[in-house]
């Protein structure tokens, strides 16, 4: 029974309205409030409605929302991406590969081409799956999110916009509009390593995400954030780990006691796909690897 529930089918029915503007989309939000869904790329959404996990009588489609869709650099402000950026155009930007490549290692890594084309990186974070690819390294990154709603703007840190599996801080009536993330300065670098059974189109078995700032003299770990994904019922950081580093110089063993550490954090589940046992091993192995990678990549930057 449970795989007939799942079975895809056509779409239900539904109106679809095409907005210019981020205003008009957020009044089509609110005149058609808890009967529209939003839709960008639709890669997560399209699916659900055909195994009629969700049905909305209207859809929003934000494609032609142009204001919606860039991708802007700001020495002092960092990289600005709008919600409709798709996967490949991050990929493929040349203000990402030069100011935060793991971006670019994050989403090379993630479904096949024809999605990627498709899919944007707000969808992935609205969709809110505990293995969201984007989230570990938007985390590890700082990165904020703008919400636009009747109410005006807000921001929020990603760390803090998961509630749970399926779950956000956007309310009812707002739109993520924007990603933010803060400049990368000399001696800062990141990674983002993911787990899968087969490749990059399954989901993550586990990812990890280690971002660190080193002092001039590239000698000691000023600051840090590891951020983990698929191991909690949100992506989560490694607190204790990331205070096993900061502040030291960062040697083997360090290296290894935060890897246990970053497994001890880790509250995985048991599923088809893997034992909670092995990815508390995977995460403690990812770990070790993402900071080790992160270091190298840090010492290797100019200033």
């Amino acid at each position: 029974m449970s795989k007939r529930l799942g079975r895809l089918r056509r779409l239900p029915e539904m109106e679809v309205l095409f907005p210019k503007t981020l205003g008009e989309a957020l009044s089509f939000l609110k005149k058609y409030s808890g009967a529209a869904k939003a839709i960008a790329g639709g890669t997560d959404l399209i699916p659900k409605m055909k195994r009629r996990e969700i049905a909305p009588k209207y859809l929003i489609d934000l494609k032609g929302v142009a204001d919606l869709n860039f991708i802007n650099y700001e020495v002092e402000n960092g990289l600005r991406i709008g919600s409709l950026t798709t996967l490949n155009e991050i990929r493929d930007s040349s203000a990402i590969k030069e100011h935060c490549p793991i971006l670019v290692e994050t989403v090379s890594q993630m479904a096949s081409v024809q999605v990627r084309n498709m899919a944007t990186m707000a969808g992935n974070l609205c969709n809110a799956v505990p293995s969201a690819d984007t989230a570990p390294p938007l985390i590890a990154l700082g990165a904020r999110l703008k919400l636009s709603g009747p109410e005006g703007e807000r921001t929020v840190l990603v760390e803090e916009f998961f509630n749970g599996p399926g779950e956000t801080a956007l309310e009812p009536l707002e739109l993520l509009a924007e990603i933010q993330i803060p400049p990368a300065r000399p001696g800062e670098a990141g990674t983002y390593l993911k787990h899968t059974l087969r490749a990059e189109m399954d989901l993550a078995l586990v990812g990890v995400a280690a971002y660190l700032a080193l002092n001039s003299k590239k000698d000691i770990c000023e600051e840090i954030r590891i951020a983990m994904g698929a191991v909690a019922p949100t992506p989560v950081r490694a607190k204790k780990a990331e205070e096993a580093l900061r502040g030291k110089p960062i040697s083997g063993s360090l290296i290894e006691t935060a890897g246990s550490l970053a497994s001890e954090e880790s509250s995985p589940i048991d599923d088809v796909r893997g034992s909670a046992g092995y990815r508390k091993e995977m995460v403690r192995v990812l770990t070790k690897r993402a900071i080790k990678q992160s270091w190298e990549r840090a010492k290797a930057t100019s200033g």
